[in-house]
């Protein structure tokens, strides 16, 4: 008797999607993470960093849903991705030629731009490399490669700032090298398979066609999104708090630190929440991971200033955001047909980018304005709501 071997998870395309994820996340983050004490050079306030964070991710997600829309009528994706990563790579280089807050601005919303194209177009190709019961599993292998990327990233950055004498201009050019090979990851080692033409319906008729439960689904993201501010304010946030006490340079050197530390959790819970994702309710785990994300901002709040609470904060928002990012994907794909993957990962990440721009910039003026409790009051609040929306609707399930 002859026995076939049941294909691998891990396959071609699902180790070339990690691997380019991982180069361009290591090429973003070296920018992201100096961004701050380069805004700070400039002598600009935690506003505008939440200010630049959230337009560029909220212009970010209207490419997310034209991508998604546009491609799904293609037989090929393929090609406008890599022309998103090549965008994204060459406006994050462009930081170094900026020297004011408006020049990050722009040259962060272009870069945001091509990733908002590349996105849906990632995950769908990543949905169609694989069976359904493996979702958890290669989605949470992409954001762990992702998220290795944005462990080396800031590492990178931390000894480059020093070996470059923080010439910030030199340390963003530096970023093409590993922009460049996500670039050719995508466009050799991922393999597309041949679709089948799907009817033009218009935008309006695609939206429509998605299924309530994954509108139900959506509306428990949208409430928690308006509050997950980008965890870049918590660089801003350690520098700030812990400069009174080690001085500028090394609270600043710390702050890096402990955002390598999260995204090493980051990193290691993806594949866990992957797994698990593959063998338990994903909706109750995602919802858990919510109730987390309000537990790190009342830590914020409510815990003394030094580097071990600090540790403690970025610790539970990289295990928080494994899980969000995990479940958030493996979910979406479960709950479309195979020939809305590209529409509905567009639309779960045009919600997510509206919520990431108002929640930091909701976040960044209520800190300026009123102080950190009532930012993060704000973030843990809306957090605990969508929590709450989310686990008390048992009618989301896992079955077309």
């Amino acid at each position: 008797m002859r026995f076939i071997a049941k294909p691998s998870w891990l396959n071609r395309t699902v180790l070339g999607i990690g691997l380019a994820s991982l180069f361009s996340d290591w090429s973003h983050e070296i920018a992201t993470t100096v961004m701050p004490a380069f805004l700070a050079t400039m002598g600009v306030a935690a506003a505008w960093l939440g200010l630049i964070e959230g337009v560029s991710d909220g212009l970010s997600s209207f490419a997310k849903m034209a991508s998604g829309y546009y491609t799904d009528r293609l037989r090929r994706r393929k090609p406008i991705a890599v022309i998103g990563y090549l965008v994204t790579t060459l406006g994050t280089a462009s930081f170094g030629l900026a020297s004011s807050a408006w020049h990050i601005l722009v040259a962060r919303s272009a870069a945001w731009l091509g990733r908002g194209v590349r996105t849906p177009i990632r995950k769908a190709l990543l949905a169609g490399s694989v069976d359904k019961h493996a979702y958890g599993r290669a989605f949470g292998f992409e954001r762990m490669m992702d998220t290795c990327g944005a462990i080396v990233g800031p590492a990178s950055a931390f000894f480059l700032l020093g070996a470059l004498n923080h010439h910030y201009p030199s340390l963003f050019a530096l970023t093409l090298i590993p922009g460049f090979i996500a670039t050719l990851l995508i466009a050799f080692a991922v393999q597309e398979k041949e679709r089948k033409p799907v009817p033009h319906i218009s935008f309006g008729e695609s939206l429509r066609a998605l299924p309530p439960r994954f509108r139900r689904f959506l509306a428990a993201i949208g409430l928690f999104g308006a509050g997950d501010f980008a965890h870049t304010l918590l660089i801003l946030l350690a520098t700030q708090k812990l400069t009174p006490v080690l001085g500028a340079a090394r609270a600043a050197s710390i702050a890096v630190g402990l955002y390598v530390l999260h995204n090493i959790l980051y990193a290691s819970f993806s594949l866990v929440a992957g797994w698990l994702a593959d063998r338990f309710d994903k909706r109750r785990l995602l919802a858990g991971g919510y109730l987390l994300a309000a537990v790190m901002s009342l830590e914020i709040i409510f815990l003394p200033v030094s580097v071990w609470t600090f540790a403690l904060i970025f610790a539970s928002g990289g295990i928080y955001v494994a899980i969000e990012e995990t479940l958030e994907d493996s979910l979406c794909a479960e709950l479309v047909a195979d020939e809305q993957h590209g529409m509905a990962f567009g639309v779960l990440a045009t919600v997510n980018g509206v919520g990431d721009f108002l929640s930091s910039v909701m976040v960044g003026f209520l800190w300026t304005a009123f102080g950190v409790p009532a930012a993060f009051l704000y973030s843990a609040a809306l957090a605990v709501m969508g929590s709450l929306v989310l686990g008390m609707n048992s009618k989301l399930t896992s079955s077309h």
